[in-house]
């Protein structure tokens, strides 16, 4: 798939998933070193893939769901990027995240092998947002076409409240 970073052509390694599917499971890496898989995670998810959160348009987006997703009762949101968990922590605790977990896939890269989400030219993860029911079906999908935008939060945290 062929997507853009500020007006450039990129390509995403891997096969997009659709709604309807069932996510593959993957193994992430905690801010403290340990695996977090697809089976540690329960109920109605939202998973986030962003390229960095140290850079503005990740850190409106994560800082926006952290401040949303209070909203939604039982309903957990991860994001995922390549970032070292090291920097990932130290920017969780800058900007106060505390209802939104932040993983990284730099270890293993099965999250953006499960989800097609890698950048080949870049080495990150593309923007995308995936809502997962509690059967682990793939409820919502979203792959920015321009890496740069910001996904459609609504419409997200719409089919969470949905998918319960």
């Amino acid at each position: 798939m062929k997507i853009k970073f500020q007006g450039n052509e990129v390509n995403l390694l891997g096969t997009q998933v659709k709604v309807g599917e069932k996510i593959k499971d993957f193994k992430v890496v905690n801010n403290d070193l340990s695996e977090l898989t697809l089976k540690d995670t329960k109920g109605v998810r939202i998973f986030l893939a962003v390229p960095s959160v140290d850079t503005p348009v990740c850190d409106l987006e994560v800082v926006t769901f952290n401040n949303k997703i209070k909203e939604l009762q039982d309903v957990n949101c991860y994001t995922v990027s390549m970032d070292l968990p090291f920097a990932q922590a130290r920017w969780c605790q800058a900007k106060s995240i505390s209802n939104v977990k932040v993983v990284s896939d730099y270890k293993d890269r099965s999250f953006s092998e499960a989800t097609g989400t890698y950048i080949k030219e870049l080495g990150l993860l593309t923007r995308a947002a995936f809502v997962v029911n509690s059967e682990n079906k793939l409820v919502y999908v979203e792959y920015l076409d321009e890496i740069t935008n910001q996904p459609k939060f609504d419409e997200i945290l719409e089919a969470a409240k949905m998918a319960k």
